[in-house]
């Protein structure tokens, strides 16, 4: 019935795509007998599109004018399966796009289950440029996804995921469909660290989570398989612009070939110029901004940007495209590391030797240097001395 949806845009000609289709139906599914001016405004399109929208459905047997406006069998129908919907607990879907912040009320027993997870998992790889998100901002990543029509019934896509963000969209998932075991949503996971996808793989058999990990490096491009196969995209990518324009593109290239396809961008808070030349990356790729969530994300440990990131919502449009260059293998730096070379010294606080660590270095993080402990005494605490640039 998905061919209907496709028929209706065709016959109007959206600029939106057809994926605005889709979310007039789910809110005539969710809110039946809503009025046509609220339909107007959940969906962000005028009235006189939403009025055209409507009439062409309900000729095509999918919504009726109803004490409002409600979807027929058929478009229930559509809804419910196609779109797999059926099943889901309204009320909590309800009460989590009202108040998306108030996690403790409805999802206590899914961060129980973050927070326990989140302690087990395998240290930042700072070479990687990784930090530690909180449970609670990895569940809001999955809720966000949410509201914004990109879950349910939807191929996603985490462009790296030290933050675990996709057992935290399936094990919402299961908490919005509590009778559901099978699911069309698919949640796909790629990453370099093979610690992380093996940690994440253990997690998606032991909760039956719908999630499959692929090992890859974004500096090669994405394998033919993958090539405009997803709805959306997460990624939380290296603070540096090369290593935010790789990720993203290769998300991009990932997406479906449709205008309105969702990026869900984790990046730290940057200068006016620096966000002009990231804004300028948008426009190369034909991507439109369409919300700055400012503090959204929050770390652990993460002190060099204050523990705290924002949040940009992205959408293809019709003019979205990959220049050559970025659908080639990137052979330059994309990491902090790599970008500025700079190493630490330590001093180990029992005996007083110091040792440099640093990408060029046998150690290459203090957490290697504490594992490995200290070579003359064998003690696993240090004191930073220096940070130094270059390599001597």
């Amino acid at each position: 019935m998905i061919k209907v949806i496709e028929q209706v845009n065709g016959n109007l000609d959206l600029e939106e795509g057809s994926l605005v289709i889709e979310h007039l139906m789910i809110e005539c599914f969710l809110t039946p007998g809503i009025s046509t001016k609220i339909l107007a405004r959940k969906v962000l399109l005028p009235v006189p599109v939403t009025v055209a929208i409507k009439k062409e459905l309900i000729e095509n047997g999918l919504l009726k004018q109803d004490r409002g406006v409600r979807c027929t069998q058929k478009g229930k129908a559509l809804v419910e399966q196609s779109l797999d919907y059926k099943g889901l607990d309204k009320q909590l879907h309800e009460r989590l796009l009202s108040r998306p912040d108030n996690l403790e009320a409805d999802l206590d027993s899914i961060l129980i289950i973050l927070h326990d997870l989140f302690s087990k998992r395998p240290q930042v790889n700072v070479q990687l440029d990784q930090s530690l998100c909180t449970p609670e901002t990895s569940l809001r990543r999955a809720i966000l996804c949410l509201s914004e029509r990109s879950l349910i019934g939807k191929r996603i896509l985490c462009v790296g995921d030290d933050d675990l963000v996709s057992v935290a969209i399936g094990l919402l998932l299961q908490k919005l469909f509590p009778r559901k075991s099978e699911f069309h949503t698919w949640i796909d996971v790629m990453d370099i660290d093979t610690r992380f996808l093996a940690f994440i793989n253990k997690i998606a058999k032991e909760k039956n989570l719908p999630i499959t990990c692929i090992e890859h490096d974004m500096r090669k491009p994405v394998a033919s398989a993958y090539v405009s196969r997803y709805d959306c995209f997460l990624t939380d990518p290296p603070y540096t612009l090369q290593g935010m324009e790789l990720f993203v593109s290769r998300g991009v290239h990932a997406l479906k070939r449709q205008s309105g396809m969702p990026i869900f961008l984790s990046f730290a808070h940057k200068s006016p110029a620096f966000m002009l030349k990231m804004q300028q990356i948008f426009i190369r790729l034909g991507l439109s901004v369409t919300a700055t969530l400012p503090q959204f994300d929050h770390y652990l440990g993460a002190q060099m940007i204050a523990n705290q990131s924002q949040m940009l919502i992205m959408k293809t449009t019709t003019s979205t495209e990959i220049p050559i260059d970025l659908l080639q293998e990137y052979q330059d730096p994309i990491y902090t590391g790599e970008m500025k070379q700079s190493f630490r010294i330590y001093r180990c606080k029992s005996c007083g030797i110091e040792r440099k660590v640093g990408a060029n270095f046998p150690f290459k993080t203090i957490e290697q240097l504490k594992e490995s402990t200290c070579p003359v005494c064998c003690n696993n605490t240090f004191l930073l001395i220096k940070k130094r640039t270059g390599n001597k």
